[in-house]
Formats: structure tokens, sequence, C-alpha cells
């Protein structure tokens, strides 16, 4: 069973979106786990601050070192893990080939940036991984942690029914897409499905759809 704990400082964003759909599928056979943990619960003080000013001036707060370090080593304490993810813009671009490797990992844990950032010292000392979904900014990572989780579970054996979708939806690889899919009604508003796809010939389709596969620049 491959296990996630996720780290937030809002960790109620996360909730709905993995009691649903295929991610609520995967939990309820069994095939994963995943574990919201509040990072409040390991701020300093009596109001549990988790962030403060930047060095060096600048706008904005940034989340302390010691409630992420506080939470992490408590969580390896229990368990090893083989991955410490954190969600940044300033990460490397998240891909299928990275979701694929990540789904051949048994724990992960994913620290959802905030604020203005994390401080770098915590992500050093934990040999973080920073990763990000594209080159723009949000209010939070945990978006970007949820659409990680996503990705790694799809490819997870039995999380999803058809066990060919998971290699054939959408990015066949990182370069890649598949081509455009068409259902019934056979014609729509007069638009009608390509005849080679209704065809019947087997390998015909094959060839078109390797002819209209559109490569990801």
């Amino acid at each position: 069973m491959m296990r996630f704990d996720l780290i937030s400082a809002v960790p109620e964003i996360l909730v709905s979106p993995i009691s649903y759909s295929i991610i609520k599928r995967a939990r309820d056979k069994g095939i994963v786990e995943i574990y919201l943990h509040n990072l409040h619960d390991y701020g300093e003080g009596k109001y549990r601050q988790i962030d403060d000013k930047p060095y060096g001036g600048g706008s904005g707060m940034v989340l302390k070192p010691e409630p992420i370090y506080k939470c992490v080593r408590k969580l390896q304490e229990e368990r090893e893990y083989d991955e410490i993810i954190v969600t940044s813009a300033k990460g490397e671009i998240f891909n299928q080939n990275e979701a694929k490797r990540l789904s051949l990992l048994k724990n992960i844990i994913i620290i959802c940036g905030h604020y203005k950032g994390i401080d770098q010292r915590v992500i050093d000392l934990l040999k973080a991984k920073e990763i990000s979904i594209g080159k723009f900014v949000l209010s939070g990572g945990e978006l970007p942690a949820l659409v990680i989780v996503d990705a790694v579970i799809r490819l997870l054996p039995g999380a999803i029914g058809d066990s060919e979708s998971a290699l054939t939806d959408s990015f066949i690889d990182d370069d890649y897409i598949e081509p455009p899919i068409y259902t019934r009604p056979q014609e729509f508003l007069g638009l009608k499905v390509p005849d080679i796809l209704v065809s019947g010939d087997h390998n015909k389709i094959k060839e078109w759809k390797e002819k209209f596969s559109s490569k990801v620049d």
C-alpha cells in the first residue's frame, strides 16, 4: 500500500478532493492511504505561530522552519519515507515521467508551500525535492499537492477499472498526447466522427491515431 502524508497550513482545502472519485475509491480499496497534517499543530507559542517576516526585507510572510521540521521528524520516527516533496513555483516542473517514478515508491511526504514560501534551511536539511506544476504563482501549495497525488494514484494497479486506461490517458509520454477522441452520436450538429474510426479496420485506426497524436512543445 502506498502512503501520502500532506503537510499544510490549511489542510481543510485538501479534505474534499481526496474524498471523491478515483482517489476515494483507491483509498476505499486499500490501495493508498492519505494523511493530512495541520502545520499549526506544530506552531510555536500561545498562538501557534508558523510564519514570520523574511530576512532582508520584502513583502509577504515566510513559513518558519521549526514547525515543518518537527512534523516531518515525527513522521520519520514512525516510518521510513522514500521522498519528501515541497510544492514550490521555483521547483522542477512536474510531468508524467515524474508521476510514474513516484508511483513506484511507498511512502511520500508532500509539504505544501504557503505565503511567500518556505525557509530554505528546512528544505536543505530535509533534502526535499521542490516540484512545480507550472511557472505561475498560486495562493498556496495545496492545489499542486493534489495534482501530484491524483496523477500518481491513477497509475497504481487497481486504482482505475480499466487497467489500460492510466497508461493511455492523455499523455502517452512526455512528448506526445493522444489524438482527438469521439463517442456517440456518430453525427452531432453536422459534424461527423472521422470515417476511419467507425471502419472497424484496427490497423488503419492505429495509423490514424499515430498520425494525429499531437507533439507537446
